[in-house]
């Protein structure tokens, strides 16, 4: 495992972040019981992955608890958890979601109770919140960090200029600022690239792109995409992999990949790792299979041409990921 120093806060993460939406029942068909993400969880530890991300509603709060009991039988200070608040728990009460005061700070208290935790490392804004306020949200979050519930804050996919609206109001008032973006970047979704990381990087922002794989379309031939559950789930938010150039990008990743004798997966995550405005991509994943990949996907060198053939298809899609 390779490790790297998370933006300007000095905590030092591995290079891949384990994401852990997939853990518990109360989500989707393709997620995992409590064993099976033992067995995660457990392997990433021993492959050296000493980062984790959950959200308080990936299987409405069991992600969390599975994450903080497995943990809990370690030495928890040699790991760094991030976790995230927006969406409602609750559909019959309201306060349940979004970044109000009370929200955040009773939904910041059940995410430590079901982490077993008394601070968290990252507490993440999971959307923008147009119903409150940023500078609400900059202060509530900033009372977590003083009353030491939190060590950090960071922010989930946005416009640019409302992350950047964000720093300049924690700035003038004086508030813990962001010092993380967790936002959907992969070579099949590159829009990012025009204004939110050209941002982080004048900030010293770590950069955690959450579906680095696509959700799986850079993994397998674009032809197979929808033959997987998860497959059908992301073509019906149209995030938009399969149009402009996505299916040219993903045949040059699969012909890389045939070439190197290695996954297209394992292609794609390099290009991540490549990428110098990019901290640590957020695999997510239900296999110990495609987990140790990802991680002999760190000894994989890619030169500039590879990289530039790999890049050359794209073409701008519509901005996705911020719903």
């Amino acid at each position: 495992m390779e490790y790297t120093t998370f933006g300007r806060t000095g905590t030092t993460v591995s290079e891949i972040c384990l994401g852990c939406m997939s853990f518990g029942t109360n989500w989707d068909e393709w997620t995992l019981d409590r064993e099976e993400s033992r067995e995660l969880i457990e392997r990433a530890i021993e492959l050296g992955i000493n980062f984790f991300d959950t959200a308080n509603v990936y299987s409405y709060g069991e992600s969390e608890e599975i994450l903080g009991e497995v943990l809990g039988e370690y030495d928890r200070d040699e790991f760094v958890v991030a976790t995230k608040v927006y969406g409602q728990m609750d559909e019959d009460d309201p306060n349940s979601g979004g970044l109000s005061r009370k929200t955040i700070e009773q939904e910041l208290d059940n995410s430590l109770e079901r982490l077993g935790m008394d601070t968290v490392d990252l507490y993440q804004i999971h959307r923008w919140d147009y119903d409150t306020p940023i500078e609400t949200t900059l202060r509530a979050l900033d009372d977590a960090v003083r009353r030491g519930k939190v060590r950090h804050v960071g922010a989930s996919s946005m416009w640019a200029h409302q992350f950047a609206d964000a720093l300049h109001t924690s700035d003038s008032l004086g508030l813990d600022r962001f010092v993380s973006m967790q936002n959907l970047y992969n070579l099949a979704y590159r829009e990012e690239e025009r204004e939110m990381l050209p941002l982080c990087e004048k900030e010293d922002i770590a950069v955690m792109p959450w579906s680095p794989l696509a959700a799986g379309f850079l993994a397998r031939p674009h032809d197979e995409f929808d033959a997987t559950t998860r497959g059908e789930h992301e073509s019906s938010l149209e995030r938009g992999y399969t149009r402009g150039g996505g299916p040219d990008v993903n045949e040059r990743v699969q012909e890389l990949a045939e070439e190197r004798g290695v996954k297209m997966a394992q292609i794609a995550l390099a290009w991540q790792f490549h990428k110098e405005w990019v901290t640590t991509p957020i695999v997510g994943t239900s296999s110990v299979e495609h987990l140790e990949d990802a991680v002999e996907a760190l000894d994989i060198d890619l030169s500039e041409s590879d990289i530039e053939y790999l890049e050359e298809p794209y073409e701008p899609v519509p901005v996705a990921g911020h719903d």
